[in-house]
């Protein structure tokens, strides 16, 4: 298994550390993306109708021999509504041909295995250049992936310390294409609480994130997670793999015994 350089604060390379085997899972874009959307289902929001919506009227058919359509009529006369259809689908004011049901199940099913195996290799796939570059990082030829830096990252509370960290990693193109990809909302999107778009910039994978969580908040793009509610959510945005990760190295411990997992995994599946 090969070593990556662990960095300082400040961006100079202080150690190394050997990578745990989970980086070696291999890149499935199918299981990532199944995984993603059985997550994110999980927060759908069940839709229903009335079932009686449009069918409170009284109506019937006139029959035939009337030169007009057979469809249910309003019944009664001098009214707006008489002889109106009504009660009928595809009608003024008239009832959903095919209504979505409240009961109808919209969580899509996924096996714990697969799950796992998806998480392991969203996981390698932020190793990839090819990959981490495709999904429209910014980063320099000469840079390691994946980047671990000291847990003293873990200390700072302050947005203006954290910027500078990570312009010391040499990421100030990526949190560039991030701040000006900032676009406001209108109309529903901006009514439900999406008023504006921005794009995902750093992943810092933290073993714990009670301070560095509230200097990530200001800047645009960046996100901030425990390792321990590490998901594909977080390193495949949208399905698509390959998110810029920092971690640091208490988290990439965190994480080798995720790697065992990930062989045994891959052996079953291959048979």
């Amino acid at each position: 298994m090969m070593s990556v350089n662990v960095y300082n604060l400040e961006g100079s390379k202080v150690e190394q550390v050997e990578l745990p085997r989970v980086f070696l899972t291999p890149y499935r874009v199918d299981l990532i993306h199944k995984a993603f959307v059985h997550i994110q289902s999980r927060s759908f929001q069940p839709q229903g109708r009335d079932p009686l919506a449009g069918m409170r009227v009284s109506a019937e058919s006139r029959g035939t021999g009337l030169g007009i359509a057979r469809m249910a009529r309003i019944k009664g006369e001098g009214m707006r509504r008489s002889g109106q259809a009504g009660g009928v689908a595809g009608v003024v004011k008239g009832r959903l041909t095919h209504p979505p049901r409240a009961e109808k199940v919209i969580v899509k099913g996924l096996n714990r295995k697969e799950k796992h195996l998806a998480l392991c290799s969203a996981i390698a796939a932020t190793a990839i250049r090819e990959v981490v570059k495709a999904r429209g990082h910014r980063i320099p030829d000469d840079i390691e992936l994946p980047l671990v830096v000291t847990d003293d990252i873990e200390s700072i509370s302050k947005s203006k310390d954290l910027l500078k960290v990570l312009n010391a990693l040499r990421l100030s193109d990526d949190l560039e294409r991030a701040r000006t990809s900032i676009r406001k909302r209108s109309g529903k999107a901006r009514m439900r609480g999406r008023k504006q778009y921005i794009a995902k910039s750093a992943l810092i994978i933290v073993k714990s994130a009670d301070s560095i969580a509230k200097a990530a908040g200001s800047i645009p793009g960046v996100e901030v997670v425990p390792v321990s509610r590490l998901s594909v959510l977080h390193l495949a945005p949208g399905g698509h793999a390959g998110r810029l990760c920092i971690w640091s190295k208490g988290a990439l411990e965190s994480i080798r015994d995720m790697s065992n997992n990930a062989i045994e995994l891959m052996e079953v599946m291959a048979r």
